[in-house]
């Protein structure tokens, strides 16, 4: 079972820490996008985006604290899916569609990485393959 469980946090932790990299690295690009959205600070708050996904993925990769690091994508993605990704917003079809795609996908993400954190927190030190325990207990 140690073996799925890193396999499946190295799964679910290359989208973000990829993610994580274009936020760093185009954070210029992004900015304008979230700046179009309405998001204030744009460039902060890509940046802000970037340490968070690089932190959370990390953190759920390493199984260093990866309760904690559950916590912080759901933090990033709760809030990017309503502000970034306002289908209810749209008039164009397509753009509406498009977007309530991403809406979703990152609310399903937010639920399994809510999931991961109570995962952790519950089995605790007995969950194999991690650097360090988990920060909390259920």
């Amino acid at each position: 079972m140690d073996v799925l469980v890193l396999i499946g946090r190295v799964l679910f932790s290359a989208l973000f820490l990829s993610s994580a990299v274009g936020h760093l690295t185009q954070s210029d690009a992004m900015a304008q996008y979230a700046q179009f959205k309405g998001i204030p600070a744009a460039k902060l708050s890509v940046l802000g985006s970037g340490v968070l996904l690089l932190l959370g993925g990390l953190s759920v990769l390493l199984g260093v604290w990866a309760d904690l690091g559950a916590l912080l994508l759901v933090i990033f993605l709760l809030p990017t899916a309503f502000l970034m990704h306002n289908f209810w917003k749209e008039t164009d079809p397509q753009a509406k569609q498009t977007e309530m795609i991403s809406f979703n996908k990152d609310v399903a993400l937010a639920g399994a990485a809510l999931m991961l954190f109570a995962f952790f927190a519950y089995v605790g030190g007995d969950l194999g393959l991690t650097i360090t325990g988990p920060l909390f207990s259920l």
